[in-house]
């Protein structure tokens, strides 16, 4: 599944027309790096949500033939679900346990053909990432393969997860955030991990979208 119903609010107003996933960078959509990179790995029936502009990314993607894989699409009224929500709200296209979920505002070469094929008794499997500037602080904190809510030494958490459809038991219909899920898994040892080190951005910002831009366009 890739995250695309985020309204985009940093990056306006460019998003005001344009939901930020297609936004361009090397001449590509940032969202059609990450099915190129899925399809290669054989990851290739996808679900996508979307709200803000949701339409445009449907025109943009169709079902995927042209990119070699399967889209299916989950809508969201009202502006959005959050993460947690927008995942659940998702399940019933989903058809793998686990299954892996991709934030569409991302740029990676992470290959997604390293993650492991199932989670034993755990919940999750994120992939963390040492910290950006923008994000000092960090998210989570890697223990050995272990992910922990609290700690010294934390990491950012990439936007790519492997989850557990149990992590979404008892979770009713509506907006949620996924994080207090992941933190209840954590505090019972159920969310493994990886830190990767290659290539990833969030694209959060204008000057960060044009930086990546600038830098996959050198020679």
């Amino acid at each position: 599944m890739i995250l695309a119903a985020g309204r985009g609010e940093r990056m306006r107003p460019l998003t005001d027309h344009l939901p930020k996933p297609l936004l361009k960078v090397s001449g590509d959509p940032l969202i059609v790096h990450l099915i190129r990179r899925l399809e290669t790995a054989g990851i290739r029936d996808l679900v996508i949500n979307h709200a803000h502009l949701g339409e445009r990314i449907v025109e943009a993607l169709g079902d995927g033939s042209r990119f070699g894989v399967r889209i299916r699409y989950s809508h969201e009224a009202g502006g959005g679900l959050e993460t947690g929500g927008g995942i659940f709200h998702a399940l019933s296209l989903i058809t793998t346990d686990p299954f892996l979920v991709v934030n569409g505002d991302i740029w990676t070469d992470y290959p997604f053909d390293r993650l492991p094929p199932d989670l034993g008794e755990d919940l999750a499997h994120l992939v963390l990432v040492d910290n950006p500037p923008h994000h000092p602080d960090g998210d989570f904190v890697l223990e050995g393969a272990r992910v922990r809510a609290k700690g010294d030494g934390r990491s950012t958490f990439s936007g790519i997860g492997l989850y557990a459809r149990a992590i979404f038991s008892g979770c009713r219909p509506g907006k949620f955030p996924l994080a207090p899920l992941l933190r209840a898994a954590m505090e019972q040892d159920r969310v493994g991990g990886e830190l990767y080190r290659g290539h990833w951005r969030d694209v959060g910002t204008t000057q960060r979208l044009e930086a990546l831009d600038a830098e996959l366009s050198r020679p």
